[in-house]
């Protein structure tokens, strides 16, 4: 397997199930922005391990949290408290009651499609029998679990796991109309993304949240953002959803919570939290110091750094940096998760795969799209040098004869 990422001494074959594909590099080390690959070349990732390393890989402070609870204490089941824990989630509850108007209660998950697992459980139990479904976009990706697939608006994801669970209806992105008319008597919640992230860095059209808001509170259907990749200062606030003004009922998240600490959360006002009842819902790892000590360092880190802050001057740096570029079309998204739509004829996939070869990290969300979201501490040089990388691959890969209206 000479050249391969998984040729190690003593391994023949890759020990991972083939559900991601061919591994691009193997990643041995990293220091904020930057990364290294095994051969020792050095990468800028604007990816962020997918919004995950938000405040930089290997980040001091939460090594530093994450080194001492180790230390102390890792992991006591659920019949017991532990005071990290019982911080973090005071800690995130202070967050959304600020954003939200209100108080809430929070359930610890190891991931984002676990989060989203427990939203539509507590929608269904909040909903009771008759009052099940829950309404999401097309486009839009909620997780891989079986009932977090069928939440997911991707129909060709759906197809190898058919029969998919029941309960569960899309409606196209975008559209309130289509939205009203899905959302009747047997509607427990409407689950949606501020930004669909997945779906091409898709961002919620003026008035779309704010409309679906006023249809739950006409309906008595929950209101569930999925703030999984938007959540913890990603788009120049705290929570996506704070840009259109609307209080949400449900709030899950994950992805740059812990940093890379695998840790994710829902979160529920009190009152349709306390829908549930001990034994409905559970995880041995809910809560686990460990990953909680970083979701403690993440927040005072970022509280530190005014985070959001960082997000927007860094999404307008990008934005200045690929005005005019050759084979560049546009730029949308909100503060560090950028999506660049390429000009006709310009295939994602092979952006991506040119950048990487010279040193940049992205991702081709979809076959027009490269997906951009940095560290949130990115430096302005190293924005730079990125958008150097990125606006030249993408210049070289315009077909002869196009005329795409950049200027550079």
């Amino acid at each position: 397997m000479s050249g391969h990422a998984f040729d190690i001494a003593g391994q023949d074959h890759c020990p991972f199930m083939p559900v991601f594909g061919p591994p691009a590099r193997m990643i041995v080390k990293g220091a904020g922005t930057e990364v290294w690959d095994s051969e020792g070349r050095r990468l800028l990732d604007f990816l962020s391990g997918i919004a995950v390393v938000s405040l930089g890989h290997a980040n001091e402070k939460v090594a530093e949290a994450i080194s001492q609870q180790a230390r102390t204490l890792v992991h006591v089941s659920n019949f017991f408290a532990n005071p990290v824990a019982t911080e973090a989630a005071q800690r995130i509850n202070d967050l959304l009651a600020a954003a939200t108007g209100h108080r809430g209660q929070v359930f610890f998950t190891n991931s984002g499609a676990e989060a989203n697992e427990c939203a539509i459980k507590l929608a269904r139990r909040h909903g009771g029998r008759g009052r099940h479904t829950v309404v999401s976009a097309l486009g839009s990706f909620h997780g891989r679990t079986l009932a977090t697939l069928a939440a997911t608006g991707q129909p060709s994801k759906h197809e190898p796991f058919q029969p998919m669970p029941e309960g569960f209806r899309h409606v196209a992105w975008g559209d309130l109309e289509a939205m009203t008319a899905a959302v009747d008597a047997s509607v427990a919640a409407v689950l949606i993304e501020p930004i669909q992230g997945e779906g091409g860095v898709q961002p919620a059209p003026a008035g779309y949240l704010e409309g679906i808001r006023a249809l739950c509170d006409a309906t008595g259907a929950l209101l569930i953002v999925d703030e999984v990749q938007t959540g913890f200062a990603r788009t120049g606030r705290w929570f996506g959803f704070e840009h259109a003004g609307v209080s949400p009922d449900v709030v899950t998240m994950a992805k740059g919570m812990g940093n890379g600490m695998p840790i994710g959360a829902c979160w529920a006002r009190s009152e349709i939290a306390r829908s549930f009842s001990p034994g409905d819902h559970g995880s041995t790892f809910s809560g686990t110091a460990l990953a909680t000590s970083a979701v403690l360092a993440v927040i005072e880190e970022m509280e530190r750094l005014a985070a959001p802050g960082l997000a927007v001057s860094g999404g307008e740096r990008v934005r200045a940096s690929l005005s005019g570029r050759r084979g560049i079309d546009g730029v949308r998204g909100s503060g560090l998760l950028l999506g660049v739509e390429l000009a006709a004829g310009v295939v994602a996939a092979e952006v991506a795969a040119a950048c990487l070869e010279s040193g940049l990290i992205v991702n081709a969300v979809n076959p027009s799209t490269i997906r951009l979201a940095p560290p949130l501490t990115v430096s302005d040089a190293e924005i730079d040098e990125a958008m150097e990388i990125l606006a030249g691959v993408v210049a070289a890969l315009v077909p002869d004869g196009s005329s795409d209206g950049g200027d550079r």
